[in-house]
């Protein structure tokens, strides 16, 4: 099993139900792992390791009824530090939250955990998930593990980093204007933002917020769509929950669908050593029969729907606490300003924009485009200030090729596509008709088989 930790979930799980391995030497095989880099990379910030093992060993004693019911049975998991676990630290990546200890889980992590996988524990993120780049008082910065002096990305960076370096096969992560898509980018792995809905989210306070979900990472798209089918599904305390239940589509490759390629969303700077990474996508889908069609876009209406409902929202969420972080305190301040002729702005805006892709999408089954307007950058910069020479106004606006389409209500996948001349990952975002998310992954699932980028493994 010494090589347990590149195996794929979808491997890992058949060898456990076939008896062929068990759980507690799978669960050994990373937790060696993380023991060898997780030092180096800081992506998993709190691990149970005496629990995991006493959950692998019950998953080893496990009939064969109870283990042909769950697909994940014995595969480890870590969850991001911003979803609760029962008995388990969880700081939302924030110093007033240090010592907290849920006494319930999460929705994603009770799904996860009836599947059959093993919690091994939580990834680092930036307070509350705030911002692109995983860094926070509680545990410091997650490095990138292609480029220890580079960013993961975030706010899942931690989550990334983890698959990334074999630490673990899965991990879930969350995405409001590019969480699960910018890590997966810059780490060289898949993260999915699923449709709003696909994975419900249960809120007290929230519960018709739309911006943010959560989905699932792992170095695969069969994988990731081994993850969603058991984090997917209609629960009633959320109400726009989707009932229908997901299926994958069948691996039919691309041939004849019609792909829309853009090169910068509408025109955001891009990065050169992007750029001529995403550039390479097209050629690649009409290599495999797709027909593709660089188009024009304005999605210029998602900034003021972005940044309206996301302050409202952090307003709403942390107003009564003192003592936040920068970013998070910068957009609470935003948030208290916003009035209800702004959100009636936005609410307009994001109508008329929903409308004029559901048009174009009348035209196309996918959209691609660059997940991220730069490369992994500087671990010690807190966020991107420049691109192309155009000076980013706010620790936000770098992550544009992202959040834009986060306004659409559309499912949207990161996969890897490429590396730049010193070595970088690169992803290219494939964004499908909402509630399609099946053919997002089947279009994925071709674009990396044809291109194999995903199996480049960091220098760790």
């Amino acid at each position: 099993m010494s090589e347990a930790h590149y195996m794929t979930a979808t491997e890992m799980a058949h060898l456990i139900r076939t008896g062929q391995a068990s759980a507690v030497e799978v669960l050994q095989a990373h937790l060696e792992r993380i023991e060898q880099v997780n030092p180096r990379v800081n992506a998993i910030v709190t691990l149970v390791a005496e629990q995991a093992l006493d959950a692998a060993r019950a998953a080893d004693k496990a009939g064969p009824g109870e283990v042909g019911e769950r697909p994940l049975h014995g595969v480890p998991v870590a969850h991001k530090d911003l979803v609760d676990t029962a008995n388990i630290r969880t700081t939302y990546g924030s110093p007033l939250f240090s010592q907290n200890i849920p006494d319930k889980d999460d929705l994603i992590v009770e799904r996860l955990r009836a599947a059959g996988a093993i919690t091994i524990g939580k990834t680092n993120t930036p307070e509350f998930g705030t911002g692109s780049h995983t860094v926070n008082e509680v545990f410091g910065a997650t490095r990138n593990p292609y480029d220890l002096t580079k960013s993961a990305g975030g706010s899942s960076g931690g989550a990334a980093a983890a698959l990334a370096t074999g630490m673990v096969p899965l991990a879930d992560g969350s995405d409001m204007g590019g969480s699960l898509r910018n890590p997966a980018s810059f780490c060289n792995v898949v993260g999915l933002r699923p449709t709003p809905g696909r994975v419900p989210s249960v809120s007290d306070t929230a519960a018709w917020y739309t911006l943010s979900v959560k989905g699932p990472m792992a170095r695969t798209v069969e994988d990731v769509t081994l993850m969603f089918g058991a984090i997917a599904g209609f629960d009633r305390r959320s109400p726009y929950a989707i009932k229908e239940v997901f299926a994958p589509e069948p691996e039919q490759g691309v041939a004849g669908l019609r792909v829309a390629w853009s090169p910068d969303l509408g025109g955001l700077p891009v990065d050169p050593r992007t750029a001529a990474v995403t550039a390479t996508a097209p050629a690649v889908f009409e290599r495999l029969g797709a027909r593709v069609e660089r188009v024009e876009l304005d999605l210029s209406d998602a900034e003021d729907a972005f940044r309206t409902y996301r302050a409202w929202n952090y307003a709403l969420s942390f107003d009564d606490l003192a003592g936040l972080g920068p970013n998070t305190a910068w957009n609470v301040e935003q948030g208290r300003q916003v009035t209800g002729a702004d959100l009636a702005r936005a609410e307009v805006a994001r109508s008329r924009l929903y409308q004029r892709m559901a048009a174009f999408f009348d035209g196309y089954d996918v959209l691609i485009a660059p997940v991220s307007q730069v490369p992994p950058f500087p671990v010690e910069h807190p966020y991107v200030g420049e691109i192309n020479g155009e000076r980013m106004p706010d620790y936000l606006a770098w992550m544009r090729s992202a959040y834009w389409i986060s306004v659409l209500h559309a499912p949207a996948a990161s996969v890897p596509a490429g590396f730049t001349e010193d070595g970088l990952p690169v992803g290219v975002q494939i964004v499908g008709r909402p509630f399609e998310d099946a053919r997002v992954l089947r279009v994925a699932r071709a674009f990396e088989q044809a291109t194999q980028h995903g199996l480049r493994r960091p220098p760790l």
